[in-house]
């Protein structure tokens, strides 16, 4: 594969507070991320450049002010600099609205440049929700955001790591709200929506699994009745539709069978359904200390433009102490290159 052929994915740095910017200027720093693509980081100048200076790389800084007048080149970071922060004159690992405001205006520049076709897939960096919301800006997280500047209707969660992917019926509400999100016409939504995804990674017939919601997947309704009443009509429907989905399982081992490679994804009833044993995979603790990389993705669904997370937070507590990973962070943008080929492919095809 040329240059000219890698697509561009556009990386927002996140929160200027957090451990963003340093995750970026480590992926950046690296040979791998220029073979595969053409990364174009979205932030503030102020911010990249003090990451620089804490992860201590030769990387150069290129300031560009439109996709367009981005070069690409190894040890190269070119960034799309939104002059929303004046200087470093902010904390790191602290609550700030002025940062929050910040993250949250790169992260809409991405979206802009994607439904303008002018890079062929989003990567986020983490922000802080409440900093966020402090700006003014009353988004629960990146999904909805994306959902209402795409104006998507149907979208979904999806979190991953290796074998172990998931999809979410319901994700940022409490767990009484959750319970009256499982409806026969969401679940069957999600399903689809996970074989369309699965289906973009190059998995060609997906193996789909769907958890219950209630413990023993409701006991023939001595538990609840949303697996009778909601759930099983749902797969059914996807059935019936050629899709191999099987379902409900019981969420104490629908995991363990998705990890060991009996199915490909799993439709999960609500947001820690999912994470838990996602991140239970993902990160790497022992005897009380981080032994391994924290890795993961976080990716929504049914959107007209590919968006690729961190499935990790803003990591206040190490931001600035050059601690911080970029392995999930190299997974975002592995599944974005990945899915924006097969994207690419597909409208060949349709034309």
């Amino acid at each position: 594969m040329n240059r000219e052929e890698k697509p561009v994915i556009a990386i927002t740095m996140g929160d200027p507070a957090g451990v963003g910017p340093e995750i970026t200027a480590k992926l950046l720093a690296a040979p791998w991320v220029h073979t595969v693509c053409r990364p174009l980081v979205i932030g503030d100048a102020c911010a990249m450049e003090r990451a620089l200076v804490q992860i201590q790389v030769g990387c150069k800084l290129r300031l560009v002010r439109e996709a367009s007048e981005a070069v690409f080149e190894e040890e190269t970071l070119n960034l799309l600099d939104m002059g929303c922060l004046k200087g470093a004159g902010y904390s790191l690992g602290e609550v700030n609205p002025l940062c929050g405001d910040a993250a949250f205006r790169y992260v809409t520049k991405a979206i802009k440049l994607a439904l303008r076709k002018e890079v062929a897939a989003t990567v986020t960096a983490p922000i802080n929700k409440e900093a966020m919301n402090l700006a003014g800006h009353p988004f629960s997280g990146h999904t909805e955001i994306y959902a209402e500047y795409t104006h998507t209707k149907e979208y979904a969660m999806l979190l991953a790591y290796g074998q172990m992917r998931v999809a979410h019926v319901s994700t940022h509400v409490s767990l009484r709200d959750a319970c009256d999100r499982v409806t026969r016409d969401r679940v069957i939504k999600v399903i689809r929506l996970a074989a369309e995804a699965c289906r973009d990674m190059g998995i060609a017939s997906p193996r789909i699994a769907v958890a219950g919601l209630n413990p023993h997947c409701g006991e023939s309704g001595l538990f609840g009745r949303e697996e009778i009443e909601e759930i099983s009509p749902a797969i059914e429907a996807a059935v019936r539709e050629g899709l191999s989905v099987t379902g409900p399982i019981p969420p104490d081992t629908v995991f363990c069978k998705l990890k060991g490679g009996v199915y490909d994804i799993c439709v999960c009833m609500y947001h820690d359904q999912g994470h838990i044993p996602v991140k239970l995979a993902g990160f790497q603790w022992e005897n009380g200390k981080q032994t391994g990389e924290i890795n993961g993705i976080n990716m929504t669904l049914g959107l007209p433009v590919i968006r690729v997370s961190v499935d990790h937070g803003t990591a206040f507590d190490i931001a600035g102490k050059n601690l911080a990973s970029e392995a999930s962070l190299k997974s975002a943008v592995d599944y974005a290159v990945t899915m924006s080929a097969a994207r690419a492919c597909k409208r060949e095809e349709e034309t």
